[in-house]
């Protein structure tokens, strides 16, 4: 039921064939830190659920990189469409 919200924010051609795509897997990460961050604002002592939210950034913020490198116009868009931060540069 989640999955099919996440679904219709793609483009109809993009829905069936590219679910392994980096943008639906950015759009997956990003809606379960939504809610693992609304989880931790009534529980802040739920320290596995913190390591599990840290753990999803981390693969969230490698997938952008990685997105960011191959293709920066639809790394823009994604970052648009999901009203994210770019990651600080180091």
């Amino acid at each position: 039921m989640v999955k099919n919200s996440f679904i219709s924010l793609l483009p109809q051609e993009e829905k069936e064939e590219n679910r392994g795509s980096v943008e639906f897997q950015v759009l997956s990460f990003t809606n379960k830190i939504r809610r693992l961050t609304s989880h931790l604002e009534l529980h802040k002592r739920d320290f596995l659920s913190q390591r599990g939210l840290q753990k999803i950034l981390r693969k969230r913020q490698r997938l952008l990189a990685y997105l960011s490198k191959k293709n920066r116009a639809r790394y823009k868009k994604l970052i648009d469409q999901l009203d994210i931060r770019e990651p600080k540069n180091r």
